[in-house]
This record gives C-alpha cells, sequence and structure tokens, in this order.
C-alpha cells in the first residue's frame, strides 16, 4: 500500500432490458455482449451489490471466483474494482482467479461472508464466441433466492450510475494480502489471494474416511480410476484431492489444465460431450470414471466398460448408502429432495427408510430454504448436480467421493452397486430430450397451448394407444410450489402428465442465456421386474415419447426433426 489514494469514480450509464436473473441471482449472456457492450458487466455488478442493503455491504467481506473461461481475469478485475469502491471492506479471491462453485460456497459458509459473485456459465462452452455469466450467492452460500434476484432485475432497470475504481490493480497469481488506500474511505481495501482447494478439502476431510477411499485406490486390487476435469476449473482439485491427498495415479487425471476455451470442447458433463472418457472407460482398463463440468457442480459417474449411472439414480443410490458417509453417520438424515423433472426413483428409497421427499422446481436455491431449516440432508437435480447440507450448492466432487466411499464400503463394482440397487428397488428408465436454440416467441405458445390440452378436466382418463402399450392418463397440473418454510408460492414450473402406471411425461421451458430458449421433454417409467432390467432406455420410452410429440407437436411447430440434445 504505497502512493496516494486511489480515486473513486462515479460512471453515469443508462439501463439494459436484458439483465433479468434467470434464478439464482445468474445472468448468462453470450461473452461477445460482455466484453462488447459497454458497461453491461458494470451494470449488473452494481446491480447486484446496491441488492445489499448499505447497512450490510459497508465494510462487508465478499468471496469472488471464476471458473477460468476467457473474459475472466478482465470481469474479475471490475468486480474487485467495483467491490472496493462500493464500501465492500475485504475480497476473498483464488489464485489467479479460480475457485469451484462448491468451494465459493464452502469459504462463504466458513468466514461468514455477506455472499460471493461467482463468473461461470456452468457448462456453456467457453471462448470469445462462447457464453459468459455472473453469478450471485447469498451468505448462507447458495444461490440469490428469487426475491434477490427480482431486486437486482429491478435495480438494473432503472440504473444511472456506478461506482468504480479503475486504477486499483491486484496481482491475482501472489497468495496473501494486498491492502489499497481508497480516497474518502476511512479503511484500507483488502484483497486475500487464498489457494482455490485448500479450504474446501478441509471441509472435506471432515466428511470421509479419507484412509478407506485412500485403501482403495491405492491398495492390493486398487481400483484404477479415470477422471476428466474437461479443462475447467476442476483440475487443480482432482490433482490435488484425489492425486496428491488421496494416492490415484497422477495420470488417472485427464484435462486437468484450466483453459479459456476448455480445449474447444463443451464442458459439460454427460454422454454427448465427455465422449473421451467415454472412450477410455469402454476400455474396461478402468473401473470408475467421473467427469466434471466447468464450475465443478455437476459430475457424471461410469462404470468398467462404460457403464454409465444416469444421475437419478445416482442420486437415489447415494441415499440409500449415506450410512458408507461418517458425515451422515454423525449428523442423521432428516430429508430428501429433489426437482421435480427428476425421476422418482429417489422416493422409492426414502419410503423404505421413513424419510420425506421434498418435490421442488429446478433450480438450487429452492434446496437452501430446506437445508437451512433443517429439512433436507440429501438432494439432487437430473441435470447432473448432487449435494448435502454441507453446502448450499450442488458438489460434483463430493458426489464422486461418495461414490468412491460406497465402493470401498460394499467392495462392489460400480456395475454391480446399481444392479443391486436396481433388484431391490426396482428400476426407473428415464430421458429428458433437449429442443435448443428456439425462438422464445414460439416455445411460449407450443407452452401455452400444451398446458390447455393437458389441464382440461377432459384430458383426465384418456388412453394412448402405442403399438402394444395402453396408457392412461391418471394425473396432470402445472407444477406450482409452495415452500415449507416461508409459504413463497412459485407457480408455472413444468407441465406434468402422470399415467395410471406411473410413467411420467414432462414438458418444462427453460432460458438459461437468455437470448434463445429450450424446451426439456422428460419421461419416465418403472419396471419392477428383474428381468426387464437390461433394455435400452430409449426403447422402453419410445411408447411415451411417441405420445408426447403426437400432443405438443413439436416437430411440426418448430421445424425440428429431433431433440438437439439426448440425455
Amino acid at each position: 500500500m504505497e502512493g496516494s489514494p486511489i480515486p473513486v469514480l462515479t460512471v453515469p450509464t443508462a439501463p439494459f432490458e436484458d439483465q433479468r436473473p434467470t434464478g439464482g441471482g445468474g445472468l448468462r449472456r453470450p461473452t461477445g455482449l460482455f466484453e462488447g457492450q459497454r458497461n453491461y458487466l458494470p451494470n449488473f455488478i452494481q446491480s447486484v451489490l446496491s441488492s445489499i442493503d448499505l447497512r450490510d455491504r459497508q465494510g462487508c467481506t465478499m468471496v469472488v471466483g471464476s471458473d477460468g473461461r476467457y473474459f475472466s481475469r478482465t470481469a474479475t478485475e471490475i468486480v474487485v474494482q467495483m467491490a472496493a469502491a462500493n464500501g465492500i471492506g475485504r475480497l476473498i479471491i483464488g489464485q489467479n482467479g479460480i475457485l469451484s462453485t462448491p468451494a465459493v460456497s464452502c469459504i462463504i459458509r466458513k468466514i461468514k461472508a455477506a455472499g460471493g459473485i461467482i463468473l461461470t456459465a456452468s457448462h456453456c462452452p467457453g471462448g470469445p464466441g462462447g457464453e459468459f455469466g455472473v453469478k450471485f450467492n447469498v451468505a448462507n452460500g447458495g444461490p440469490a433466492p428469487d426475491v434477490v434476484s427480482d431486486k437486482i432485475y429491478q435495480i438494473s432497470k432503472t440504473i444511472e450510475e456506478y461506482a468504480i475504481c479503475p486504477d486499483l490493480r491486484i496481482d491475482l497469481s501472489r497468495l496473501g494480502r494486498q491492502e489499497f488506500d481508497l480516497e474518502n474511505k476511512f479503511k484500507p481495501f483488502r484483497v486475500e489471494i487464498v489457494d482455490p482447494v485448500d479450504i474446501y478439502l478441509n471441509l472435506l476431510r471432515t466428511i470421509f474416511d479419507f484412509n478407506a477411499i485412500k485403501s482403495l485406490l491405492t491398495g492390493p486390487g486398487q481400483l484404477k480410476i479415470r477422471v476428466d476435469a474437461m479443462h475447467g476449473v476442476m483440475g487443480p482439485y482432482v490433482r490435488k484431492v484425489l492425486c496428491d491427498e488421496l494416492g490415484a495415479p497422477a495420470n488417472s487425471a485427464i484435462n486437468c489444465v484450466p483453459l479459456e476455451d476448455f480445449g474447444g470442447q463443451h464442458p459439460d458433463p454427460n454422454l454427448t460431450y465427455a465422449t473421451t472418457l467415454l472412450e477410455a472407460m469402454k476400455g474396461g482398463e478402468y473401473g470408475f470414471g467421473a467427469a466434471f463440468d466447468a464450475d465443478g457442480d455437476r459430475y457424471m459417474i461410469l462404470g468398467q466398460n462404460g457403464f454409465f449411472v444416469s444421475p437419478s439414480d445416482s442420486l437415489a443410490i447415494i441415499a440409500a448408502n449415506l450410512s458408507c458417509i461418517p458425515y451422515f453417520r454423525q449428523t442423521g438424515v432428516r430429508g430428501f429432495g429433489r426437482s421435480m423433472p427428476t425421476s422418482t426413483a429417489l422416493d422409492r428409497v426414502a419410503k423404505s427408510m421413513k424419510i420425506p421427499v421434498y418435490e421442488t422446481p429446478a433450480g438450487w436455491r429452492f434446496f437452501s430454504n430446506l437445508m437451512d431449516s433443517g429439512r433436507c440432508s440429501l438432494c439432487g437435480e437430473e441435470s447432473f448436480g448432487t449435494g448435502s447440507d454441507h453446502l448450499r450448492e450442488k458438489d460434483g466432487l463430493w458426489a464422486v467421493l461418495v461414490w468412491l466411499s460406497i465402493i470401498a464400503a460394499r467392495k462392489q463394482s460400480v456395475e454391480e452397486i446399481v444392479r443391486d440397487h436396481w433388484a431391490k428397488y426396482g428400476r426407473h428408465y428415464y430421458c429428458r430430450f433437449d429442443y435448443e436454440g428456439l425462438e422464445p416467441k414460439a416455445t411460449y405458445y407450443i407452452m401455452r397451448d400444451l398446458e390447455a390440452l393437458v389441464t382440461d378436466k377432459s384430458f383426465i382418463g384418456q388412453q394412448f394407444a402405442v403399438g402394444s402399450h395402453i396408457y392412461s392418463v391418471a394425473k396432470t397440473d402445472s407444477f406450482e410450489y409452495v415452500d415449507p418454510v416461508d409459504g413463497t408460492v412459485t407457480k408455472k414450473q413444468g407441465l406434468r402428465i402422470i399415467f395410471s402406471d406411473a410413467s411420467r411425461l414432462i414438458f418444462r421451458l427453460s432460458s438459461s442465456s437468455g437470448v434463445r430458449a429450450t424446451i426439456r421433454l422428460y419421461a419416465e417409467s418403472y419396471e419392477r421386474d428383474p428381468g426387464g432390467h437390461d433394455q435400452e432406455p430409449q426403447a422402453v420410452l419410445s411408447p411415451l415419447i411417441a405420445i408426447a410429440l403426437k400432443i405438443s407437436q413439436i416437430h411440426e411447430r418448430t421445424g425440428r426433426r429431433g431433440p438437439t440434445v439426448i440425455t
């Protein structure tokens, strides 16, 4: 800290109409818009900071991290300059700007910060032609609830100026404290650059039996693993936790150098995009495989020979085996949560354990309230996200360590564990079909017309014959969630069709990028007979899909011949 105080400037600006957070306090747009549109990023950052009450903001501590994608360093600098000008007292930032989303949640909770800003567009591609995002997590470590997102949006619509210290420069590579004197500020502004892994790793040590996992990965008959960080934020975490701490060979981890464009790949851990891992697993050399998305909150599990564990099955299997984890043996299990589109496999486990299940809209923020009130210990979504009340975010590496703990305790392979689960609870065949990049106006009318059709009383009892299958409609609705904690009502969260055999069809509109829209179609069918557990999901679900396409007319109304992605 030397020289004259750094000036604090007030810069005139004008609102942008498209800065409504899409849920959880996040704004995701094409990178070119953030980078090229003057004041676009500062406007949103100012709106976020102004959403924190002034008395809570002055002198407070916040956490800042990114998944390392293109434009992150520039954006981090702007966030730091604006935080200083807006009275934030201290920022905790990961070295080189890197912090996974679970690590941000961890640090917020550990140091009791006022919140955190995460620069990520999750599983979306990076680079100049990719996407960029800003996400705001509140003081409990979780995504901003809707009331905060609404406040951010209202501020963004009337913003006239923002505060910034354009001459403030920090060294993101240097661990330790950096202090700055600002004009008209009584106390120095402090930035602390921390190791991105250490605080999060210390939390994991309190949850798992690291000795048991280390024995699995290093002892006689060791489990050979393959873990793909997909050139996102998780590289340093995989190397430090799985390799350095737990003894997995260094060559177990691939694509562990964070790259601004994720190596030109789509950092989305599913069978469509994690093909490098899938091909390696198909060779049979490795007994366990995992991949993570760009910011580390989503994951995929594969067994030997490429055996795929669906996210819904993974959630249910984790729930059924929580006794393998020291953390849950100590705290007990109070409740489970799943997003409405997630398969009902979890519900069958919960019923056998006599534990309540909370069915919420999509979005992790809905689980945070349940966990804060002590109602929920484990929750998950079909979009490859699972977590527990150790944080207020989904947590990919935590889920991988849970799986390794289960394997160590049960001394079975991934496939054996899954098949045993199916034998006990039955198999839930499940698929999600994404129709991406649609015109928002067209999707609005498709969903409007579909809602009118399926919620009409005459739709109940209708029968659909497809080949030898006959499906009778038992229940339909437009999903509405009443938060059991505060009574908040969230409406229009997807259309559900439930048939008499418990099969389900769900239609849900998603617009996370804010530019184009996505219609997601989910199909689920239950098979109790073990003799029917070896079928291909799409083959089993094809009659349901035929019904969905018939009643929605989605191909005819969008000009599409099929979905963009199937998971």
